[in-house]
């Protein structure tokens, strides 16, 4: 495909994984998400992947209602891209999980390309005390979960928000994924250009290997050709190791403390702009450009920030 010139920074800024005992940065009350992800882009992402949490536990939620406080403010204080989950729970439907984004049309969402494993059940025998009652049996329990993404689900989540012009973040967790996102193009389901997130480290997926980057990356190359833009995320302390490597491919980053709640191996983040400015620091000096929020808007095909519902 095309080489890139500029990179296009995510951040992904709470997610539906980590828990309020795993780091105090981590945000979760509408107050936290609105300011971390404001300062986030400051610092110089272009993307702000949003997910919601209850104001009071910081349980993760897809209730409309807990994404209507931050996102105004948000939207009002920068002018990043606004990219909200469709994956917020592994419990749920797809059709509650589409819910926040029909009802805000975003510029993005994301879109898991095929049903998988996804558990972090490890991360309980970390803790011995937790801050809310829900978080010990949630994340333990994460053994049992299938994350459901089957074709229809797909066909489902993807004609439902065809109204609304929003331009996916197909989040590839195996090659098996590139195949379903390929079948889903032939088949009308997504217009050229795709913006494809490989995701590596998720306990069920592949892992964090620069090898399997080079695979997927040479996959999607041979599927899609110059019809589609890409970009990097690695779980855990892969996290910078991976995106590092994908900036120097040509693919744009993902970091934030959804993927990881590390700044260095060993060390919590202070914040997700800490997070986006390492990463930033890193990718300009190493000789490329980071993308503006209207930049990433044009090479990603986006619809505009005035066309959103909130």
């Amino acid at each position: 495909m095309a080489k890139q010139q500029k990179t296009v920074i995510t951040c992904a800024v709470t997610g539906a994984i980590h828990t309020p005992t795993m780091s105090d940065a981590l945000p979760y009350t509408y107050d936290d998400i609105a300011r971390q992800a404001i300062e986030a882009a400051e610092a110089g992402a272009s993307i702000l992947h949003l997910h919601a949490r209850d104001n009071e536990t910081g349980a993760p939620s897809v209730n409309p209602d807990d994404f209507a406080p931050f996102l105004p403010r948000i939207k009002q204080a920068s002018d990043a891209v606004v990219n909200i989950s469709t994956g917020g729970s592994l419990t749920l439907s797809i059709q509650d999980r589409i819910t926040p984004a029909k009802t805000f049309s975003p510029e993005m969402c994301s879109m898991n390309m095929g049903s998988m494993n996804f558990s972090f059940h490890p991360l309980s025998g970390r803790y011995d005390e937790w801050k809310f009652d829900w978080e010990k049996d949630y994340v333990a329990g994460s053994d049992g979960n299938i994350f459901r993404n089957t074709f229809r689900d797909i066909k489902e989540a993807a004609e439902t928000l065809a109204p609304h012009d929003i331009k996916f973040e197909h989040e590839c967790y195996d090659v098996g994924h590139l195949y379903n996102l390929k079948f889903c193009m032939d088949i009308g389901l997504f217009k050229a250009p795709v913006f494809i997130q490989f995701i590596f480290g998720i306990l069920g997926g592949i892992g964090p290997e620069v090898d399997n980057l080079v695979f997927m990356k040479r996959t999607a190359d041979r599927l899609f050709g110059d019809d589609y833009r890409w970009s990097v995320l690695g779980a855990g302390g892969a996290q910078m190791g991976l995106a590092t490597t994908a900036s120097q491919m040509g693919g744009n980053v993902r970091v934030g403390l959804e993927d990881s709640l590390l700044i260095r191996r060993g060390q919590l983040a202070e914040s997700n702009a800490q997070q986006v400015a390492k990463i930033r620091r890193i990718v300009e000096d190493l000789g490329a450009q980071v993308a503006t929020p209207d930049e990433a808007r044009e090479i990603l095909d986006l619809k505009g920030g005035d066309k959103v519902k909130f």
